[in-house]
């Protein structure tokens, strides 16, 4: 993706390490779910769509927080990897200082290493022994001093070294804890989508034209003007990405959820986001929703667990959910909690 994040690390890069964690969660959860689960016998239609409404907000919460935390511990490894470099950098400077002054003191011992007055007394050049012993007392003390400076660094290094490596440790731990709630997550969307199917043909089709009946062909804008020019080029970007999969964790450009498909198409436009919608809420300006121009960030919920870009006309493009592309939506379709300009 044309995006402002880390690049890539060895091995699996980001989309396939999600694709990988998705497909063996959904396999995960298709063997826990193996059997059949209908809806409850009391549950009407409605009931069913509310319990997927439902399942679909946690899994947006989950996705975020895996993407906070994610991007947490990417920043944590960079500071962790300069770390480590100015560790060795100092150590090489103490290494360097050592030969240096081991060799001073192989030299003084060498000239003989004698008592210091009784040295003076033999010498044929008294005033110039004593230049050449002040100027190594001199030596020797400066090359003590920056001796003894850089092990104090050394040490404040050593010791930023395992805070951060302790840091990482801790987020590596919540990524983890994270991802097993997305798992627990897919697990229930799996039921969901048992329940879904276990409605009629006609109930299903009652569902899809619900609050999140969005369409992938472009629908009349209203010829309403973008915000800014680089409005105009996320609006191109995240157009170009209608009809696309809504992948867990991933920021294009073959797959997106919600918050990514936003970074993506402002990065694309020159523009860096933050990664999760929570921290994209606060990218901007904040405006009315009666306000809005084509490019602004329209979040959802209290939590802002969604986002997605206004793009005129009271419609939005976001990506939805797993199973649903990236689409146009009318601006409602869920309750929203701000819009922001970038």
């Amino acid at each position: 993706m044309g995006s402002h994040r880390r690049p890539a690390q060895s091995g699996l890069d980001r989309s396939a390490r999600v694709t990988v964690f998705s497909a063996a969660a959904a396999t995960a959860a298709a063997a826990l779910g193996a059997a059949p689960a209908g809806a409850a016998p009391q549950d009407t239609p409605s009931d069913t769509k509310a319990k997927v409404d439902r399942l679909y907000e946690q899994a947006e919460q989950a996705t975020e927080s895996y993407n906070k935390a994610d991007e947490r511990a990417d920043t944590l490894r960079e500071q962790v990897r300069l770390a480590k470099d100015s560790v060795a950098r100092g150590q090489e400077r103490i290494n360097t200082m050592r030969r240096a002054l081991g060799a001073l003191a192989g030299a003084q011992y060498r000239s003989g290493g004698i008592d210091p007055s009784l040295a003076l007394m033999l010498s044929s050049d008294p005033e110039g022994y004593l230049d050449k012993a002040a100027a190594l007392d001199r030596i020797g003390a400066r090359q003590a001093d920056e001796l003894t400076d850089l092990q104090k660094a050394q040490r404040a290094l050593s010791q930023e070294r395992t805070e951060a490596t302790r840091k990482l440790a801790d987020l590596e731990e919540i990524r983890k804890a994270v991802a097993r709630h997305k798992r627990t997550v897919e697990h229930k969307l799996a039921k969901a989508q048992r329940l879904l199917n276990s409605l009629s043909a006609d109930e299903r089709d009652a569902y899809d034209r619900a609050s999140r009946s969005g369409r992938g062909e472009l629908p009349d804008l209203g010829g309403a003007v973008p915000a800014s020019s680089r409005a105009a080029a996320a609006i191109a970007a995240v157009s170009s990405a209608v009809g696309k999969p809504y992948v867990w964790g991933a920021n294009g450009p073959s797959g997106f959820d919600c918050s990514g498909l936003t970074q993506w198409a402002y990065a694309q436009a020159g523009v860096g986001l933050p990664r999760t919608s929570q921290a994209q809420r606060h990218a901007g300006r904040q405006v009315q929703l009666g306000q809005a121009q084509p490019g602004d960030l329209v979040v959802y919920r209290d939590d802002a667990s969604h986002i997605g870009m206004y793009m005129g006309n009271g419609q939005v493009v976001h990506a939805p959910y797993p199973g649903a592309p990236v689409r146009y939506d009318p601006v409602g379709m869920m309750p929203v909690s701000s819009v922001t300009r970038i």
